[in-house]
């Protein structure tokens, strides 16, 4: 994707943890089913390769894990928190005006070959690990084995498991660093008068400067 030096982040701790926490990515693949994109939940091992290693299942009626069996590349994007930013923010504006809209975000971009797993028993500790990672917050968290046996054995036939090390991975935290820091407390204000923006709040601040990163 494009980087322009200041976005990047390169921390390969921070990319996994943007990935734990907005794990549903978009798998993208170009086979020969042709350009395909599906939104995917995602289990992260960060120890079972260099750069960590994906673990998701698609439904078998899916017809991208055959292009993924193919040995087609495969591009997984996961979005964390993204905030439309209005010039009236920017300090920058009353001085001279010349400021225009822009769109503040956090994303990884994982790339690499997958491998297609039709196993029952790997299928399982997927589809454990991955619910795991959602239900552990909850006061009451649901655990696989609360349902029926048989109906778990009989949704696990209708999937099928893809495993993806990870071969590159991208960062960028496009999150008003590049504005004066008069413009990057002015956006941090107005976040704080937007529903829902804590952790573009927070990003803002951290990579801008106004408090520990």
């Amino acid at each position: 994707m494009y980087q322009p030096p200041h976005f990047r982040e390169d921390d390969l701790g921070v990319q996994h943890a943007l990935i734990r926490a907005h794990p549903l990515s978009l798998l993208i693949t170009a086979g020969a089913s042709g350009l395909m994109a599906n939104a995917v939940p995602v289990h992260l091992d960060p120890t079972a390769s260099e750069k960590g290693t994906l673990r998701l299942h698609l439904a078998k009626a899916n017809s991208q894990w055959r292009d993924i069996e193919a040995g087609t590349e495969v591009l997984a994007v996961f979005q964390g928190a993204d905030a439309y930013i209005t010039p009236s923010w920017y300090q920058t504006k009353q001085e001279t005006g010349k400021v225009v809209p822009t769109w503040n975000y956090a994303i990884v971009q994982a790339r690499g070959k997958g491998r297609v797993i039709d196993d029952p028993a790997w299928l399982l500790q997927q589809i454990n690990a991955l619910t795991a990672q959602q239900e552990e917050p909850r006061d009451r968290p649901w655990a696989v084995v609360d349902a029926p046996d048989d109906f778990i054995r009989a949704q696990i036939k209708g999937i099928i498991g893809v495993e993806i090390d990870i071969a590159a991975i991208e960062g960028k935290w496009k999150v008003s660093q590049n504005r004066p820091v008069a413009d990057r407390q002015g956006v941090a204000a107005g976040l704080d008068h937007e529903a829902g923006q804590a952790d573009m709040i927070d990003l803002v601040r951290r990579y801008g400067g106004l408090t520990e990163k």
